[in-house]
């Protein structure tokens, strides 16, 4: 910094790790998104051996939970080692209890938060101040930073205050904006951090810690006579921290050259409007400032970094003289407060002081809603008003209670000489991590400055993504979307017709699209309105077919390198020579440890990148008259003024009014039903002659999209004629016809339904989307006129039957190929008109339930799962205790009919009601029952009768399920779920075991196995894996089954079966690929990979059935075959997550994984021993 200048280009995440990595000796860790990343740096860092301030690695500990992580660094702060975690939202919250520990007790730890969100009426994992404001009352000091910038030169004021103060710190940011916005920046050293940090004050911290060598009682109890006291003796280490934390930040504006206060000042120095915030909102603050300011106002910005303490001393330092107007700016919502937090405050401040301007407040930007320069003068406006709306909402439209501001036209402050561009691309198509790789090219390579930010909707893999990169020769401080790009690239074609992806395309701007098809097919395919303003705007229009190029590469639907090249090819943003050179390069760094052949596959793709070709525009688009279509479609009202809208991705125009009557945030069941996403390059066509009826395509596909149809002789009336069917086998379908139906815009095209398909010339063949097409007009003739048929033969059966009933789960946005979904989906059709779901915050619950997403749906009768999503760590409970609140109301049922038994009623209806109590707790039995004793009360006019058919919708028996994966099942939820199945209550469990947490990006849980690298497991899982289910099979009278539907199909479907019938707690674990493992023949092949685990020995089948062993039976039942454990090592072998071990700690890989399948082999062992035992009676 003083010396030459260290710039990296990095994000907000990196940046704050980089220096907690310096000061850090431990790091306790547990990962939420968006803060994993932090953990993941140092984690990585001191597997590859890089060096703090003291010349060491940083210990890392992966804890169960953030409540665990927070304990952790309380224990380790007071053995005397400086420690660090890093957290945001409901783990922010689950820290609250320690951190009062650590303040009270003065240690100087530090937490590093990405702010997010807190789940209220909805889950988000997007960014606000909402957590962090949560914890102002623990005793932490809490500093703000504003940009990646900012992280690096004030973050590490967070740990050098911290030492010499005796404080505890929280420094945070804004999560999903500067955590994830990548910036050129200028990064201090450790040689610079060392020389600030006070040694003999961190030496004193070393001599208080808890040691027998002095040893000292420290936690005590205390009662009323002391307590108080010796809460207020710690004053004066808040009342000096604020001098102290401007002294260290002298220093670092001294070494940095940038100027920082508690509160720094930016804008006129006279100014009588003043704005009042922190966090990146700061940096669009200033863009406006400077814009009007240059046309003769005077307005101007405190941005605060010292939240807390909040010292009247320096705010007052920094706020001008003369403000007559102060607007003070809250990134969160506290229902039922007088104001805002920093509103508060500031208000609070000007109390007593003898110029009191007029103070307003506003609430801005939750969960990352992109708060624009527009928005900005419309605060300004707001303030300059005769009469300033107080407590007022910016960029939204509150047409109920009516706080927002206008909404004013969008403007374009970038500097002069900044390009700005626009990506659209498709979850795990590469699209993000390559235009990472080119704003880092950019950033290192030439003396431009660089800025990225990557907006993605909450779908898996599959969803939409749209990533913003600018570049130019002055620091970019643009903390919002690209609005006005001179350059949009779409690389996937489906888009066209869904997005508007040329609004605010400069003109002269360039656009590019990845077509599927030639000159003239792209160019009669391109829709109307974008035609014409390509020729209006005098749009560059390119297409190249990466599509095809990535096919014949092999590199399946990755497009994302080619579009990189082409990106280089046609934007002149450096010299194309140069960049394919640091392409390659960046190839190296990235998937050198994949292997050889991935290295040279991706750079044939940078090679290819160059066959872009120019579309000359036809001067008659210009006049293209563009009309709008009539839509004839029948919509539910919700989905049309809800869903769409927000599918198309201009859900940030909704009006507050939209969601009235949904306040709670419930959505209706069902909506992925519309959504026909169409973003598979090639689905599967039914080839009716080779079809031998097994149904197993439909039994595994992951997004429920292919189904087999009983037709009957009516039916196939009003089917289009010469529609394709075959007599129904067997005799027991007599009169049917059989059917495979597509829904090709629904299908995700990952070719499991061609993979299993077992008959002897394969009965479906991918093809293109396009040639499928017509198969979507079958489809919603056959979804709409015929029924499902799953009463002819029991759907409990067999595979085959459980097919032909209806999937109440369906469409999800789950990854290309999901191993777990295809488990959940058999469970909603073998009882999801009477399941209740509770789903722990994971993949399983973003797939489940993201608004305006909601694949669980309904009969023809309006029957369907009824789903919840509660936290991560409490869903066990959350589910027991709807198995408990719906027990109680059916005690209820129970009570009042014996009053009717013991009544003045008839004997019909006594009879009925007898029948109802004997079957209550038999699902099909409860059902007869009900249909029998509820028109017989209804009849009736007591208030009795009448209490009883309020209570209707209990009558039948429920199905409780808790559904997800095994960060919960194995870490976070683990105490919870052991409570649960200890109850003894009648509940089912369904863990998704990925062997990682899949959700926030493949870090290592309790359930990675060893020599396994992920996140948090850089070198490689050092301890073999839980075995959750030997635990529960310890209690006795769990059901437990561990399952792998690719592996055995009957075997799930036996294991469902037994396990919902089984009157008490059951616990399936079932093996799902994920995108994680790096599978190398691809997730269309992830039913063979279940195969090969089974095969190999990685994982055995199992079912553990208490019930068995009253009948003198062995309950554990051993459903796999003796494995072939020769096959072992290959398995590893065919999944990157173990093979990149190899290329990175080679040595460690061949002791690690020996000892994975010595673990394997124990684990085995030990289950046939298990086969062995003698329950016969004595």
């Amino acid at each position: 910094m003083s010396k030459k200048k260290n710039f990296v280009t990095c994000d907000g995440n990196y940046a704050a790790a980089h220096i907690a990595y310096m000061f850090s000796e431990v790091a306790a860790i547990y990962p939420i998104t968006p803060s994993s990343t932090m953990a993941e740096y140092v984690d990585e860092w001191a597997a590859f051996g890089r060096k703090n301030i003291f010349g060491e690695t940083v210990k890392v500990t992966e804890m169960q939970s953030e409540a665990g992580a927070a304990g952790a660094v309380h224990g380790s702060l007071q053995s005397g080692a400086l420690t660090t975690t890093y957290t945001a939202s409901q783990g922010l919250l689950l820290m609250i209890p320690n951190m009062y520990k650590i303040s009270g007790e003065l240690l100087p730890g530090v937490f590093h938060v990405s702010a997010r969100s807190l789940a209220a009426q909805a889950l988000s994992i997007f960014g606000d101040h909402s957590d962090v404001y949560s914890t102002r009352q623990t005793g932490f000091a809490m500093l703000a930073t504003g940009s990646v910038q900012e992280i690096l030169d004030i973050a590490g004021v967070a740990h050098l205050a911290a030492i010499k103060s005796r404080v505890p710190f929280l420094h945070f940011f804004d999560g999903f904006r500067t955590s994830h916005e990548i910036q050129k920046a200028e990064a201090p050293t450790n040689e610079d951090m060392a020389a600030l940090v006070d040694w003999d004050a961190l030496q004193a911290f070393r001599d208080r810690a808890l040691n027998p060598e002095h040893p000292v009682t420290r936690g005590t109890a205390q009662n009323p006579d002391i307590y108080f006291q010796s809460r207020e003796a710690a004053n004066p280490y808040y009342n000096a921290l604020p001098d102290l934390v401007e002294d260290y930040m002298q220093q670092i504006s001294k070494l940095t050259g940038r100027e920082y206060h508690p509160f720094t000042y930016y804008g006129a120095p006279d100014a009588e409007n003043v704005l009042v915030a922190m966090g990146s909102i700061t940096d669009t603050i200033k863009e406006v400032i400077d814009y009007l300011n240059a046309k003769g106002e005077k307005t101007g910005l405190v941005s605060v970094h010292l939240y807390r303490p909040f010292s009247t001393k320096y705010f007052f330092r920094a706020m001008p003289a003369g403000v007559k107007r102060i607007c003070v700016l809250d990134r969160t919502k506290e229902p039922g407060a007088n104001g805002e937090p920093l509103y508060l405050d500031v208000k609070e401040a000007f109390y007593d002081h003898a110029e009191r301007p007029l103070i307003v407040g506003g609430r801005y930007g939750l969960s990352s809603k992109d708060t624009t320069p527009a928005m900005i003068i419309s605060v300004i406006n707001n303030l300059k008003s005769a009469e300033p709306k107080n407590r007022f909402t910016v960029g939204i439209v509150d047409d109920v209670t009516f706080p927002s501001l206008p909404k004013m036209p969008e403007i374009d402050l970038a500097d002069s000489g900044t390009f700005q561009a626009k990506f659209y691309g498709i979850g795990a198509d590469g699209t993000v991590g390559a235009n990472k790789n080119s704003i880092k090219i950019i950033g290192d390579t030439t003396d431009k400055y660089c800025q990225a930010y990557f907006a993605y909707d909450s779908k898996k893999s599959g969803g939409v993504t749209t990533s913003h990169l600018r570049f130019g020769d002055k620091p970019i401080r643009s903390p919002y979307l690209v609005n006005t790009p001179d350059f949009v690239a779409c690389h996937v074609p489906a888009y066209l017709e869904k997005y508007d992806m040329l609004k605010g395309l400069k003109k002269g701007g360039t656009f590019l699209l990845n077509s599927i098809w030639d000159v003239e097919e792209t160019k009669n395919r391109i829709p109307d309105h974008m035609k014409k303003y390509i020729a209006e705007n005098e749009i560059k229009f390119y297409i190249i077919n990466a599509t095809e190029i990535a096919e014949e590469i092999g590199l399946g639907g990755r497009t994302n390198t080619i579009m990189q090249s082409t990106f280089f090819k046609i934007s002149g943003v450096i010299p194309y020579e140069t960049a394919v050179d640091y392409m390659k390069k960046a190839v190296i760094k990235s998937f050198g440890r994949k292997g050889e052949e991935i290295v040279k596959m991706n750079n044939a793709a940078i090679d290819r990148g160059g066959d872009v070709v120019k579309v000359e525009v036809p001067a008659s688009w210009k006049t293209i008259e563009v009309k709008q279509t009539e839509d004839t479609r029948d919509l539910p009202e919700f989905i049309r003024n809800v869903v769409e809208p927000i599918n198309a991705m201009k859900g940030d125009d909704l009006p507050v009014s939209a969601f009235l009557g949904r306040e709670d945030g419930t959505f209706p069941a069902g909506t992925t039903e519309y959504e026909k996403r169409g973003i598979a390059v090639n689905v599967p066509k039914w080839i009716p002659e080779n079809c031998i009826q097994c149904n197993q395509c439909a039994y595994v596909c992951p997004h429920a999209c292919i189904r087999p149809f009983l037709i009957s002789e009516e039916e196939m009336k009003a089917l289009p004629e010469g529609t394709p069917a075959l007599k129904a086998i067997p005799k027991t379908f007599e009169g049917l016809q059989f059917r495979i139906q597509l829904s090709p815009l629904d299908c995700t095209g990952c070719g499991n339904c061609v993979d299993v398909c077992p008959s002897k010339t394969k009965a479906l063949v991918l093809e293109s989307l396009d040639s499928q097409m017509e198969q979507d007009q079958l489809w919603n003739v056959i979804s709409k006129t015929v029924t499902y048929k799953d009463t002819i033969v029991p759907k409990e059966q067999s595979v085959k039957n459980s097919q032909f009933a209806q999937p109440l789960f369906e469409f999800s946005g789950a990854c290309t190929g999901c191993g777990e979904t295809p488990y959940i989906k058999l469970i909603t059709q073998l009882y999801g008109d009477r399941m209740m779901v509770a789903n722990a915050t994971g993949c399983s619950s973003i797939y489940g339930g993201s608004a305006p997403s909601t694949p669980y749906t309904i009969n023809a009768k309006g029957e369907g799962p009824a789903w919840g999503n509660s936290l991560f760590e409490d869903n066990a409970e959350y589910g027991l205790g709807m198995a408990t609140g719906v027990a109680k109301l059916r005690d209820r049922i129970t009570d009042r009919m014996q009053q009717i038994i013991q009544g003045e009623y008839s004997e019909n209806l006594k009879e009925a009601c007898q029948e109802w109590i004997a079957q209550k707790n038999n699902a099909a039995g409860s059902r007869t029952a009900s249909e029998k004793v509820l028109p017989l009360l209804e009849k009736e006019t007591t208030p009795l009768a009448k209490e009883l058919v309020a209570l209707k919708q209990y009558f039948v028996k429920k199905s409780i399920w808790m559904f997800g994966g095994d960060g919960w099942a194995y870490d976070i939820g683990y105490g919870g779920l052991d409570h649960v199945i200890a109850s003894g209550e009648d509940v089912n469990l369904l863990v998704l075991d990925t062997e990682v947490y899949s959700n926030t990006g493949g870090q290592a849980s309790k359930s990675t196995p060893v020599g396994a690298v992920a996140k948090f497991a850089a070198s490689g899982k050092k301890v073999r894996k839980k075995d959750l289910g030997m635990m529960a099979m310890s209690y006795g009278y769990v059901y437990v089954a561990q399952v792998a539907m690719g592996a055995n199909q009957s075997q799930y479907l036996k294991a469902l079966r037994e396990a919902e019938a089984y009157p008490g707690p059951s616990l399936i674990i079932a093996y799902a690929p994920c995108i994680n493992h790096g599978i190398r023949a691809g997730m269309g092949k992830a039913n063979e990979q279940q195969e090969h685990a089974v095969e190999a020995g990685y994982w055995s089948l199992y079912r553990y059935n208490p019930m068995l062993e009253a009948e003198g039976k062995n309950p554990f039942q051993l459903d796999s075959k003796e494995p072939d454990f020769s096959k072992f090592q290959a398995f590893l072998e065919s999944e990157v997550r173990y093979t990149s071990l190899k290329k990175s700690f080679p040595e460690e890989a061949k002791e690690l994984f020996s000892a994975a399948e010595e673990n394997a082999k124990w684990r085995y062992f030990s289950y046939r021993r298990l086969t062995e035992a003698n329950y016969s009676p004595r």
